[in-house]
């Protein structure tokens, strides 16, 4: 029993010390590579998406056109006006012979004198009651 104690130590200190030993290190050679230049990645479009969706039916019960295109009608109306242009420039004689009796009774005397003061004269005031009447 002595015999198997005694080489369980001698085994154990001579793992020790061969353990302990400095040995000597690789040397480690490193080899420089020579940076490549990267390439330009391209776009690359995503995927499309793997679920298959599926659009749900809605019943609009309140729907309105004149709420939902309000610049229908207003164009409409442009073209009216465009169109009765020429009717207007026929016209046009009666409508110089406008005075300020008339301008006035169509817009009232506030604003004749407001557009008098701004266009500097009655001149300019009858001008705008002109095109008033033709709109």
């Amino acid at each position: 029993m002595q015999n198997k104690t005694l080489l369980i130590t001698l085994l154990s200190t001579a793992l020790l010390v061969v353990g302990c030993v400095e040995q000597p290190k690789p040397e480690v050679v490193k080899v420089v590579e020579k940076a490549k230049p990267k390439p330009k990645k391209k776009y690359v479009a995503p995927k499309a998406p793997k679920k298959n969706i599926k659009l749900k039916e809605v019943e609009d019960k309140n729907f309105s056109s004149e709420y939902m295109y309000p610049d229908a009608k207003k164009k409409e109306t442009t073209k009216i006006a465009k169109s009765t242009t020429p009717e207007t420039s026929e016209s046009a004689p009666i409508e110089g012979s406008m005075n300020n009796s008339e301008c006035i009774a169509m817009i009232g005397q506030e604003k004749f004198d407001k557009y008098s003061e701004i266009y500097g004269g009655s001149s300019g005031a009858l001008k705008k009651c002109k095109m008033l009447k033709a709109l």
